[in-house]
């Protein structure tokens, strides 16, 4: 008998029995009381700086309001972002503040750039790179087609500790990782090599788990028992050569009008290893440092 056969429906592949990375969920307010005592301890510096970048669309500024949502208890929006999308909505090099519960700023602060577009569009790596090392000034305006040069306006020549980035925040969007254009995945490249040669510590934030799993969708605490999140996890491990235990995967708050525990609790996680692994950087930088004036 003849007749066309009907295209089989997709089934997801099964949940993992147990969780594959355990979470403390329900225990938000621990992790959140760590991260606010947290102290450096060195006078000349107040700030571990944290740089973020990412493709456009991917989830970069909204990760940083993200964090402010998640101490401040409410809805932020202190990084704009775009919801239409196509292009970078952030021009400029900014720095971003946390304001703790006596309203001065806790000891980390995010720097956020232009979004990395494939081809001469988006933010140029070469000014990704100056930012690494502390070159670009608070304010610098990006420009896809030319790099800032040392004798430019906005250009800092002698670098403070403090405004040097001690880890790379690479935000990648689960549901898209496997659409990245190449000119992008390029682009990451260079930086992250850039970034293996200052020995800066790497992680990556895998955004928009919610949309690359259904089951994750419905329930966050899936996150970790999900083998689609697993799978999207390595797939960006593989991608830029950055280990599983320095990949998170965090929903952003982008419907949410209230802060929901769940998503603050993945983010202080998140944050704490980034944070951690910063300092410890810092530390390093400065025996170094006063190694070298001896």
């Amino acid at each position: 008998m003849g007749g066309s056969q009907s295209t089989p429906a997709y089934v997801p592949p099964p949940e993992f029995d147990r969780p594959w990375r355990t979470m403390p969920w329900g225990r938000k307010d621990v992790l959140e009381q760590k991260l606010r005592d947290l102290s450096l301890n060195k006078p000349n510096v107040r700030f571990v700086r944290i740089l973020v970048v990412g493709e456009v669309g991917a989830g970069k500024s909204s990760f940083i309001n993200s964090v402010n949502n998640a101490f401040q208890g409410r809805i932020t929006s202190g990084a704009l972002v775009d919801g239409i999308g196509g292009t970078s909505f952030t021009k400029i090099y900014k720095t971003h503040y946390i304001e703790g519960k006596d309203g001065s700023p806790l000891p980390f602060v995010f720097n956020d750039i232009m979004g990395l577009e494939d081809k001469e569009s988006g933010a140029h790596e070469q000014d990704v790179i100056k930012a690494l090392r502390g070159f670009l000034q608070e304010g610098h305006k990006f420009n896809p087609a030319s790099p800032l040069s040392p004798n430019d306006p906005g250009y800092r020549s002698n670098p403070s500790v403090e405004d040097q980035t001690f880890c790379l925040v690479n935000i990648i969007a689960a549901d898209k990782v496997s659409l990245m254009q190449n000119g992008v995945f390029e682009k990451l490249k260079k930086i992250r090599q850039e970034a293996t040669k200052l020995n800066m510590p790497q992680v990556i934030i895998m955004t928009r788990p919610d949309l690359a799993c259904p089951k994750v969708k419905c329930d966050i605490r899936k996150i970790y028992t999900s083998r689609k999140i697993k799978e999207k996890m390595q797939e960006c491990s593989n991608l830029l050569g950055i280990p599983m235990n320095h990949i998170f995967p965090v929903k952003n708050y982008h419907e949410e009008i209230d802060a929901v525990d769940d998503m603050d609790l993945l983010i202080f996680k998140a944050l704490d290893q980034i944070v951690n692994i910063a300092t410890d950087a810092l530390k390093e930088t400065l025996r170094n440092s006063d190694y070298q004036h001896e």
